[in-house]
């Protein structure tokens, strides 16, 4: 009994610290969207020492970093795997893992990715912030049945669809509030895309601001 205290203790004071530590490098893959072309641009690749890291590379509420080397994978049966912030997979994962084991349509995931898509426009009419997704604190479920509308601000036929699948509160994998799916999800601290405010909705997105 005692040897086995000790060894807890072991771990705990000397082990521990070490999984703690930051990586020594921050990578990703990373591009920006220009609202001109409408399309996705100047596709790089980011590799610098973590200590290096700046502010816009954080996300300042969350602590979540556009890094490859803060995402954790996630793999559950029926599911693609994908990654998200290391501080949120844990209760991503088990909410997901309590819709499956429901048999709740959960068809695909998308989770960390990195660009440059929302914020203000520079002259060249590229976005200048990094989106929720860049730093694996947003995901998007069924992207198939639960698109991203635009002149939205009620859904109705003048909605446009701009991403994704088209939404339709009756079809399977289509995501309501009263889906147990997004009642899962807000009950872990995330806001669903379909009740944001403004002209677009976008269904198949969770974040903690829904945006």
């Amino acid at each position: 009994m005692h040897n086995c205290i000790f060894l807890l203790l072991f771990i705990l004071l000397y082990i521990g610290p070490v999984f703690a530590e930051p990586p020594k490098t921050c990578t990703y893959s990373t591009y920006k969207w220009n609202v001109h072309q409408r399309k996705a641009i100047e596709f790089k690749q980011v590799k610098h020492p973590y200590t290096d890291l700046s502010s816009h590379e954080i996300h300042q509420d969350t602590g979540c970093t556009v890094c490859e080397e803060d995402q954790v994978e996630i793999a559950i049966p029926g599911i693609n795997r994908f990654s998200v912030c290391k501080q949120f997979a844990g209760k991503i994962e088990t909410a997901l893992r309590k819709l499956k084991q429901q048999n709740q349509p959960v068809l695909d995931v998308v989770g960390y990715r990195v660009g440059m898509t929302k914020g203000n426009v520079d002259h060249q009419g590229n976005r200048t912030e990094f989106s929720y997704h860049s730093f694996g604190i947003a995901i998007d479920i069924n992207t198939g049945q639960n698109g991203l509308y635009d002149n939205c601000i009620t859904y109705g036929p003048q909605c446009k669809l701009i991403k994704g699948g088209k939404w339709h509160p009756d079809q399977t994998g289509s995501l309501t509030s009263q889906s147990p799916i997004v009642m899962e999800l807000k009950s872990i601290g995330f806001k669903w895309g379909g009740e944001i405010e403004g002209k677009q909705k976008d269904f198949m997105h969770f974040s903690p601001t829904g945006y």
